[in-house]
């Protein structure tokens, strides 16, 4: 497994790293057995991932619950990342809608923020989060402003509660406001294969700034893995099957066009000794900026499976291949 800086933090960590968004469970993902859970983290940390990024707000506290069962014993081994900024145990903040049927907020206020910090090192069991991010910029009508909001994660990291600070969602205004209001380490954001728009802003940007980047949904909930064929049905309530618009490519003619191009790269997975899936991973980790890049897991094969893809060194030729297919490849219809 190769590792890369965590930004200015002094922090190494995995260039592939664990999401466990599904580990959490609710009505967008069905969580697997936590025991289950357990093995696939622990699977994945034997196989050489470091970086395990969670968040409160994913099955309210379930999953850093899991993930702290999962590293009890194993807390020198990880990097943990865990998020702040969804809220939901009173009014405070703005109204971020009901997920899972409840309502929340984003609040990035200091008073809610220390409340949170403290849930979060209870429920994963450690003394020091290595890596808190806020989840989401702040919105009307509680705005906090960004210089108030790094002020407490500053005074966090003196108080010795977080070692490094990060972002997540957020426009390059508010990443540059970040960064020139204290020490930002990284910026997680969604990017894939097939949506490469950060290219053109904010992979730059971290990249000039010495500013980490955890990219998620890089497999595009198991799209890239070259797995999802043209007889797979999803449950009727699965967001796959439902979002539409948003998720364009999950429509049967573009799985066709995706499974065509995969096709096409048949001696590159031989020429790695790779599946799809990794080659996707070592692909994606590749591009400029892109430093870390997150992958969620149900199982210990898929844990054990994505860990490989940190091994992958691709030849610029070949790297320059797939983002020409990909070029070719276009919009979905």
């Amino acid at each position: 497994m190769r590792h890369r800086p965590l930004g200015i933090s002094g922090i190494d960590a995995s260039i592939v790293g664990l999401g466990t968004a599904a580990i959490g469970g609710g009505d967008t993902f069905e969580a697997p057995d936590d025991k289950e859970s357990v093995e696939a983290i622990r699977a994945a940390i034997d196989s050489g991932v470091t970086l395990i990024d969670t968040a409160p707000s994913y099955g309210w506290g379930h999953s850093e619950e899991v993930v702290g069962k999962a590293i009890e014993g194993r807390r020198d081994q990880v990097v943990v990342a865990t998020k702040c900024g969804v809220w939901w145990e009173d009014d405070r903040g703005s109204y971020n809608g009901i997920k899972d049927g409840r309502k929340n907020n984003v609040s990035l206020r200091p008073d809610t923020i220390a409340i949170e910090v403290d849930n979060s090192l209870r429920r994963l069991g450690v003394d020091t989060i290595d890596l808190l991010q806020c989840h989401k910029p702040a919105i009307p009508p509680e705005d906090t402003p960004i210089p108030e909001t790094m002020g407490c994660l500053m005074d966090l990291k003196d108080q010795g509660k977080i070692r490094a600070i990060g972002v997540s969602n957020v426009s390059l205004d508010q990443l540059d406001a970040y960064r020139e209001a204290g020490d930002l380490a990284s910026d997680q954001f969604r990017y894939s294969m097939i949506l490469r728009d950060r290219e053109a802003d904010i992979l730059p940007y971290c990249a000039e700034h010495d500013v980490a980047t955890l990219t998620y949904w890089s497999l595009e909930q198991g799209l890239l893995t070259g797995k999802v064929g043209l007889d797979r049905v999803f449950r009727e309530d699965d967001f796959r099957n439902t979002a539409g618009a948003w998720l364009p490519w999950f429509r049967l003619e573009n799985r066709q066009r995706l499974l065509d191009m995969f096709a096409g790269w048949a001696d590159l997975t031989e020429k790695y000794d790779c599946t799809i899936a990794q080659l996707t991973i070592a692909w994606t980790a590749a591009q400029h900026g892109a430093t870390h890049v997150l992958c969620g897991i149900r199982t210990a094969e898929q844990g054990i499976q994505n860990a490989r893809a940190g091994t992958l060194e691709l030849e610029a030729d070949d790297i320059g291949r797939v983002r020409d297919d990909l070029v070719a490849l276009g919009e979905p219809v």
